[in-house]
C-alpha cells in the first residue's frame, strides 16, 4: 500500500514539473501570426518579375490581386493598374545596370508602397504595407499625390537618372518623346540629352526625329538631389527657328545694305548699335571694331564729334541735352537735318523709328548734290543778271502757257511782278494786264494762239498800239523745250528806219 502511494506521488510530481517546464518554454517562444499558429503559411508577398517588359513570373497573390498572368500581360498593363495610386510609376520597365526605386501611394490604402528593382533585362516589382512609424499623414499623402500628378501631367519632359546615368523615373511627356524619337527600347534606359553641370546655364540639345522631320531643339536643366539627378527638357524648337530666321534676316539685310551708299545705323530698344553697313564706316570715319562693339547712341555721336563728322556744338555744356533731343526726335520720326562739315562735305541725316523700340539713323553724303544745286543757282543768277541788263522787255512762257521768266525791263514796262504772285501767271493773266495799257485793236488772239501752240510757227512778229499813241514791237520765238519767248521793245519798224536813214543820207 505504501509502495502504491509512493508511486502516485512520484508520478504527480513529475507531471507538475513537466507542466511547469512546458509553461516556461511556451512563454519564452515569440508570438507568431495567427495563420502560423493555426498551422497555415503566412500571407504571400505581392511580387512580379518582368523580363524585357513582359511579365515572366508573379506570385499567386499578385496574379489574383492585380489580375495579371505571366506571358499574357506586360509592363503597360501594370502601369495602367498602378498609376492611379502611384502617379510616378514609370511608364516603361527599367533595364540596364542594377538599381532600385521606391514609390508611395497617394491614397493611403493598402498596399501603400511599391518597390522596383532591376538588373539587366530583369525588373522586379513588389507591393507592401508601410510600417506605422514610416507611414505618411493624410496631408503628406495628398501633397505627394499633387506633386506626382504635377510631374506626370507636365507638358515638358522630366526624368531622373542615377549615378551611372540610367533613367530611374520619367513622366508621360518624356516617355512619349522617347517613344517617338527612339522606338528602339534598348535606348530608352539612357537619356539622349546632354546633362548640364549643376548650377550652370541650361544646355540646348538637338534631336533628329527618325521620320526625317526637321531637327528638334530642347533646353535641358538639372537639379541633383543626393545620388539622383532630376532633369527637365523644354522644347525650344520654335524659339531656335525664330532666332535662326532673325539671324538670316539680319544677314540678308546686311548684304543688301552693304551696297548702299547711304550709311545706316540701327540702335535697338536699349540704345545700342545693332546693325550698320560699310557705308557708315566710310562716311563717319569710325572704325569697324568700334561699331562692332555695339556702342550706345551717346558714344556713337561723341565719336562723330571727335572725328569732326558732325557740326561742332556751339555750347559744350548743353551738348548732351542736344544729343538727347536729337535721339527723342529720331524716335518720333521728326529728326531730319543737313550737316555742313568743316571739310566742305554736306551730310543729310534722318532719324526714323523702327519696330520693337529700335531707332535708325541714315547718313547720306549730299555734297555733290549741294554743289550741283549751288552751281545751278549761280547759273540762274548769272542768267537773270544777264537778261536784266537788256533794254528789251523779255518774258518766257512754258508750253503749258505759264509765265516762268521775266526781266527787269518787262516788270517796269508792264508794271508787273510775277515773282511776287501767289499763283501761277498764265498767258491769259498776262494779256489781261497788258490790255490796261494797250489800245483796243491790239492783236491779242495772235499772241495767245502762238503761246498756246495753236500756230505752228517758230517766229512771229506783231505791233501793239498803246493808249499813249505809241507802238510796241512784239517778237515771239519758240525756244528750247517748247517754251515761248516774247520780246517787247519801242524800236522803230525796219521800213520806217530805212526811210529815216535814206532822208539822212540825202541831206
Amino acid at each position: 500500500m505504501v509502495q502504491i502511494l509512493t508511486d502516485i506521488l512520484l508520478v504527480s510530481g513529475i507531471s507538475v514539473l513537466t507542466a511547469a517546464l512546458a509553461l516556461w518554454s511556451i512563454q519564452r517562444i515569440p508570438a507568431r501570426p495567427v495563420a502560423q499558429q493555426n498551422g497555415s503559411a503566412g500571407p504571400e508577398a505581392v511580387a512580379l518579375l518582368f523580363e524585357n517588359g513582359i511579365l515572366h513570373h508573379a506570385t499567386q497573390t499578385a496574379a489574383h490581386t492585380l489580375e495579371m498572368e505571366p506571358g499574357t500581360h506586360d509592363w503597360e498593363d501594370l502601369w495602367d493598374t498602378l498609376v492611379g495610386r502611384f502617379p510616378n510609376f514609370p511608364r516603361m520597365a527599367h533595364s540596364g545596370s542594377r538599381g532600385s526605386q521606391t514609390l508611395d501611394a497617394v491614397d493611403g490604402q493598402d498596399p501603400e508602397q511599391v518597390r522596383i528593382r532591376w538588373r539587366g533585362d530583369l525588373c522586379w516589382v513588389s507591393l507592401s504595407s508601410v510600417p506605422p512609424e514610416q507611414a505618411h499623414t493624410p496631408a503628406q499623402r495628398a501633397a505627394i499625390g499633387h506633386l506626382g500628378n504635377a510631374a506626370a501631367s507636365s507638358p515638358h519632359a522630366a526624368w531622373a537618372v542615377d549615378g551611372d546615368g540610367n533613367v530611374i523615373w520619367q513622366n508621360g511627356a518624356y516617355c512619349a518623346l522617347i517613344q517617338r524619337l527612339f522606338p528602339d527600347e534598348a535606348q530608352q534606359s539612357f537619356s539622349p540629352f546632354e546633362t548640364p553641370d549643376p548650377g550652370s546655364d541650361p544646355v540646348r540639345t538637338q534631336l533628329l526625329p527618325p521620320d526625317g522631320s526637321p531637327t528638334e531643339w530642347y533646353e535641358v536643366t538639372c537639379e541633383p538631389v543626393g545620388d539622383v539627378t532630376y532633369l527637365h527638357a523644354k522644347c525650344v524648337t520654335a524659339q531656335c527657328q525664330a532666332e535662326e530666321a532673325k539671324r538670316t534676316f539680319v544677314q540678308t539685310l546686311s548684304k543688301t545694305f552693304a551696297h548702299l551708299p547711304t550709311g545706316l545705323a540701327i540702335f535697338d530698344r536699349n540704345g545700342q548699335l545693332a546693325l550698320f553697313n560699310p557705308a557708315l564706316v566710310d562716311l563717319t570715319g569710325l572704325s569697324a571694331v568700334f561699331l562692332s562693339g555695339r556702342p550706345t547712341m551717346i558714344s556713337f555721336f561723341d565719336q562723330l564729334r571727335e572725328h569732326r563728322r558732325m557740326p561742332e556744338p556751339k555750347n559744350y555744356a548743353s551738348w548732351r541735352e542736344e544729343i538727347a533731343d536729337m535721339i527723342l526726335a529720331a524716335a518720333d520720326g521728326r529728326y531730319q537735318e543737313t550737316w555742313s562739315l568743316e571739310g566742305g562735305q554736306t551730310f543729310s541725316v534722318q532719324g526714323r523709328p523702327h519696330p520693337d523700340g529700335a531707332t535708325a539713323f541714315l547718313i547720306e553724303d549730299i555734297s555733290a548734290e549741294v554743289q550741283l544745286t549751288r552751281n545751278f543757282r549761280a547759273e540762274l543768277e548769272l542768267g537773270q543778271a544777264l537778261f536784266d541788263s537788256f533794254e528789251e522787255a523779255l518774258v518766257v512762257f512754258s508750253p503749258a502757257g505759264v509765265l516762268t521768266f521775266s526781266n527787269d525791263a518787262y516788270r517796269i514796262m508792264w508794271d508787273q511782278n510775277p515773282d511776287g504772285a501767289f499763283a501761277d501767271v498764265t498767258i491769259a493773266d498776262a494779256i489781261s494786264a497788258w490790255q490796261d495799257r494797250a489800245a483796243a485793236d491790239a492783236p491779242w488772239p495772235v499772241i495767245a494762239d502762238f503761246v498756246s501752240g495753236a500756230e505752228h510757227h517758230q517766229h512771229k512778229e506783231v505791233t501793239l498800239p498803246l493808249k499813249d499813241a505809241t507802238t510796241l514791237r512784239c517778237r515771239m520765238h519758240v525756244i528750247a523745250t517748247g517754251a515761248r519767248l516774247i520780246r517787247f521793245d519801242r524800236s522803230d519798224p525796219p521800213a520806217q528806219l530805212a526811210l529815216e536813214n535814206e532822208a539822212t543820207l540825202s541831206v
